[in-house]
Order: structure tokens, then sequence, then C-alpha cells
């Protein structure tokens, strides 16, 4: 059971400022938080192997591949400002 003292003084760390009913609260419901974590630690997990997801994720991007640019001309063409070789963008305002 996590005490009174110990969430003022996590709450001190936290800089939070809690009322008496929030820290009896706090209180509570960190002691039932640990009661679940020690529950937990009590099970036999022999065989089972650590996850990171509970569900298998699926890389839905496409696959890397090299494939020709833009051509420079091409890409400039429908600039509305550009020099030679490179796109041109007002400067920014100070």
């Amino acid at each position: 059971m996590i005490d009174r003292d110990q969430v003022l003084h996590v709450a001190r760390l936290a800089r939070l400022d809690l009322t008496d009913e929030e820290t009896e609260r706090m209180a509570t419901e960190l002691s039932g938080i640990l009661e679940h974590v020690e529950a937990i630690g009590e099970l036999d997990l022999d065989g089972v192997a650590p996850t990171t997801h509970v569900i298998a994720l699926e890389n839905v991007l496409r696959a890397d591949r090299e494939a020709p640019s833009l051509d420079r001309e091409r890409a400039l063409a429908s600039a509305p400002d550009h020099t030679a070789d490179s796109f041109r963008v007002p400067s920014p305002q100070a």
C-alpha cells in the first residue's frame, strides 16, 4: 500500500500541487496499480515470447526501390519563379 507521504513525495518531485482529496485518491489508485503489477508478476509466463504489440504489425508502405528522379527542367517548368537550376522563393520577413 502506498501511503500519503509517498504520494506527497512523488508529487513534490513532479512539481504537482495536490489537494488532500487528490492525495488520498492517488494513494488508493497507485496502490491498486501496484497490486495488479504484483498479480502479473505471479503468473507463470515460461514459454511465452516477449511482445511489443498484441497483434502482428505489417508494414503498409511500399518497399523502397531505386527509380529515376524527375528531370530538373520538367520540375522547374511549372514553378512561378525560378533560376536556371533552382526554385526561387521570397526571403522571409523579419
